[in-house]
């Protein structure tokens, strides 16, 4: 499948975009040219297209490394759609699947290859790899590499082998991450002189807003009346996504809530709803959002703070992708602060605690000493913290860090499909098909349709076999049941619950190794996340575009002029030069107790006393000074 065409005739062929966004054609060129590459590319900044155009000129398979399995299922079907040949190999394939596919990318059919990092270090994925005519591997989601990211991931340090066994460029892409973590992303990869491509930060179209509110429900239907169009409230639990969700329908705002408790098909009902304009507004937690690109979201609305500013950015940016006037609304009030600033205790628990937890774990699991690895559990979040009267957020911390420490991998929104795979022998199966001639059709069906299914478990779909043998789907599932109870077949219905799946066999509690060193730096590093994000909130003044930026290393953005604090400050006619000068002369003759006005108006040289006046009524307005009846002003106290 060897292309003669431009990277700009591909794209207008495939995609029907007339030109490349900046600087897509620039990191295309930089790939062509074998050249190790990192892009940070703000969220709805089409990084797709920066590996997938450049694989479909050069000659070969591009492999495509991601942690999240539904939007490389999303990735392959838009490509599919394209008419472009892409297969998809992760964890919840069988071995006789992933054996399957990697067959099929060794014939040289297929352009694209997805691949979960945890399969990189397999035998059969290794064997295989060498015979690929891979031409450029794509790391998506490249912060997971770092341990200063924000969703560090042990299984992405494998990715850097890969560089042994085949010669070709790296293209490490990512939405959000720091400049530490941007160094760090070249490090782990090996990557060679990698070239650093930043697209800016500014969103033109995007008005930051930050209330302190008492009461956050009527700010939201307040917002939500005042600016029409679909929309998003992020909720921090599960339980508030329904009771928001019920308090908006009371109010006559069509709405409904989402969250990974709920079953994959009322997932999938409600997701589509909502895409297609049948639902206004979806009340969710953040395991929604993650790969759906609908343009036109009006408002983000954060009910809750979030716990950095890397999610709260990729969140607020799924609104306004159509580049039209859209609106991330983030609601606080002083519980959100506290809970802020306590949530490093519960984030990180004493490590007596995690082994506690961890315990508690295997027990609810039931898995044995020395036993596990490689295995799915279904996993209820809910059952498991009322069984054991444990905190939620401490759980979440732990499984978080067992995570990290390479013990688990603990996904919410799974979807495991159903297996089957014939157990028994040939003369068996010839005696039921006579005794029981009822399930002969689904017997044949199932040998018909599907290759290797006598000695391999494979993936079936119900709802196929049920229109093949013109029986309904609940026929179908009976009817293997009932193979299964003769001993014919293992039938492994599909699961939609949360899963629990074990990278290393169980340990026995106490003997569990949590590198201390890293536990603490973590714990800093995060420590350091939530005074950022507490700094976004008691930001009054500067730009909050230029905040978010800089905090990514984007120092070359201009005030955005349409954010809360922008507008604030325009109605003064001061320019934030001014404002921060004046703002500073204050906060300093305050710092030794109340001062009079005009004291503070007569000490302020070299700036207008009208000027000081107008940032005087602001911070008042802010609750950042008080004025007492006798013309005292003091600092708020908090």
């Amino acid at each position: 499948m060897a292309s003669m065409a431009s990277p700009l005739d591909i794209l207008q062929h495939y995609w029907q975009h007339q030109s490349f966004r900046p600087p897509q054609e620039a990191i295309i060129n930089a790939v062509l040219d074998n050249k190790d590459t990192i892009a940070l590319l703000p969220t709805g900044g089409g990084k797709s297209v920066c590996y997938q155009v450049p694989a479909m000129v050069k000659e070969g398979l591009c492999l495509v490394i991601s942690p999240l399995i539904a939007l490389m299922k999303d990735q392959v079907n838009s490509l599919e759609k394209k008419n472009i040949p892409a297969l998809l190999l992760h964890s919840e394939l069988t071995f006789y699947e992933i054996k399957q596919s990697l067959q099929n990318a060794q014939r040289g059919d297929y352009k694209f290859l997805y691949v979960s990092p945890e399969r990189l270090q397999s035998h059969i994925f290794k064997e295989y790899l060498s015979s690929f005519n891979v031409n450029l591997i794509a790391v998506d989601e490249a912060h997971c590499i770092s341990q200063w990211g924000n969703d560090f991931r042990p299984s992405y340090l494998k990715i850097a082998s890969l560089k042994d066994l085949i010669d070709v460029p790296i293209l490490a892409l990512t939405a959000s991450a720091t400049p530490q973590v941007i160094n760090d992303i070249s490090l782990k990869l090996n990557l060679n002189e990698a070239t650093v491509f930043r697209q800016s930060f500014q969103r033109a179209n995007l008005s930051y807003s930050v209330f302190n509110v008492d009461s956050k429900i009527n700010k939201t239907i307040d917002i939500l009346n005042k600016v029409k169009g679909s929309s998003i409230v992020y909720c921090k639990s599960r339980k508030l996504t329904r009771q928001v969700a019920d308090l908006l329908k009371e109010h006559h705002i069509d709405a409904d809530f989402f969250h990974a408790g709920l079953s994959y098909a009322e997932r999938s009902k409600k997701q589509e709803a909502w895409l297609h304009n049948k639902t206004r507004v979806i009340v969710c937690t953040n395991a929604f959002g993650m790969g759906i690109d609908k343009p036109d979201v009006r408002t983000v609305i954060h009910y809750d703070t979030p716990d950095c500013l890397e999610n709260y950015y990729q969140e607020s940016g799924r609104a306004g992708r159509d580049d039209k006037k859209a609106y991330a609304v983030l609601l606080y009030n002083n519980d959100d602060e506290n809970d802020l600033k306590n949530l490093t205790n519960i984030r990180f628990p004493p490590i007596k605690e995690i082994k506690s937890i961890y315990q508690s774990l295997v027990d609810y699991l039931q898995i044995p000493v020395g036993s596990g690895e490689g295995m799915y559990y279904d996993f209820n979040l809910d059952e498991f913290i009322k069984n054991f009267k444990l905190n939620i957020f401490k759980v979440m911390g732990t499984l978080k860090m067992l995570e990290q420490e390479g013990y688990i991998s603990f996904n919410e929104t799974v979807f495991l499909p159903s297996q089957v795979c014939f157990t028994s022998t040939k003369e068996l199966l010839q005696n039921i098909e006579q005794s029981h001639p009822q399930l002969d059709p689904l017997i044949k069906c199932l040998l018909r349709t599907y290759e290797g299914i006598y000695d391999n478990k494979v993936s079936i779909h119900e709802k196929q076999i049920s229109w093949l043998i013109k029986k309904t789907v609940d026929e179908v599932k009976q009817q293997l049941h009932q193979l299964h109870s003769l001993g014919i077949v293992e039938y492994n219905p599909q699961k939609d619950t949360p899963q629990i799946y074990f990278v290393t066999n169980r340990a026995p509690a106490k003997y569990l190794v949590i590198n201390y060193e890293h536990y603490k730096e973590r714990r800093k590093d995060y420590e350091q996340r939530i005074a950022v994000m507490l700094e976004f909130l008691h930001n009054k003044i500067t730009c909050r575009s230029r905040f978010i930026g800089n905090y990514f290393g984007d120092t070359a953005l201009e005030d955005c002029g349409i954010c809360d604090n922008c507008l604030k400050r325009k109605s003064t006619g001061i320019s934030e030069e001014d404002f921060i000068k004046i703002k500073e002369h204050i906060f300093n003759s305050l710092n030794n107790g109340k001062f009079e006005i005009e004291q503070i108006l007569f000490s302020a040289k070299g700036l207008k006393k009208e000027k000081c006046w107008k940032v005087i009524q602001h911070l008042q307005a802010e609750k950042l000074i008080d004025i007492d009846s006798n013309g005292m002003l003091s600092k708020t106290v908090k």
